[in-house]
């Protein structure tokens, strides 16, 4: 194992997107931060970080939360005027 130094981020994320997040980091019994890292980590060398089985509980999780973004949006997002 490699020794790393996480440090505290105020990182601002779409509300459903995190409500995913978390729920998948409950589902593979991990913290969400460390999910993270591992979703950079194999998006960084091209690789995909998800198998089959993983997909198919993303894909359960965004119905929950009616998560509708894709790929495609993640360039295109604006934030909502605060009411």
């Amino acid at each position: 194992m490699k020794s790393i130094e996480r440090v505290q981020t105020g990182l601002r994320i779409e509300k459903r997107l995190l409500k995913v997040l978390k729920g998948l980091a409950e589902h593979l019994e991990m913290p969400v931060a460390e999910l993270v890292e591992g979703i950079a980590l194999h998006a960084f060398e091209g690789k995909a970080p998800f198998g089959e089985t993983t997909l198919e509980k993303i894909a359960q999780l965004k119905a929950v939360y009616d998560l509708d973004l894709t790929a495609e949006d993640s360039h295109r997002l604006t934030e909502a005027d605060p009411q």
